[in-house]
């Protein structure tokens, strides 16, 4: 039987880490060596960064409602708990919009949900 080298394979996958390498400093963006465990660590950063994202913006629509909320005397827990009894369901994203573009919808919102905890 003939005698396979791995030479292509390794070129191939050696080309593929150094292209994703491509940018970082130093010698991460030249030597395979280098660069091999510095994409494995940012690939798994980014795969963490895309799960803090979401996080993040709903973290961001919480505090916008809550700050919308208070304006019209009535706390962020106390709107979602009025929301829910009163059978309305809207996300968090929808309301955190209608809280900055559509301020006299939200007001209505808010007395609805005012209504329904009492």
């Amino acid at each position: 039987m003939a005698r396979v080298k791995k030479g292509l394979n390794a070129h191939k996958r050696h080309k593929k880490i150094l292209k994703l390498a491509k940018g970082f400093y130093g010698s991460k963006s030249k030597t395979f060596k280098a660069a091999n465990p510095a994409v494995m660590r940012s690939l798994r950063s980014a795969y963490a960064g895309r799960k803090l994202k979401k996080r993040q913006y709903r973290q961001m629509w919480i505090a916008r409602i809550n700050a919308a909320a208070r304006m019209n005397d009535i706390s962020y827990s106390q709107l979602m708990n009025g929301l829910k009894k009163s059978g309305i369901e809207i996300n968090r994203k929808m309301l955190s919009e209608m809280a900055i573009y559509d301020a006299a919808a939200f007001a209505q919102l808010c007395e609805t949900a005012k209504k329904a905890v009492k």
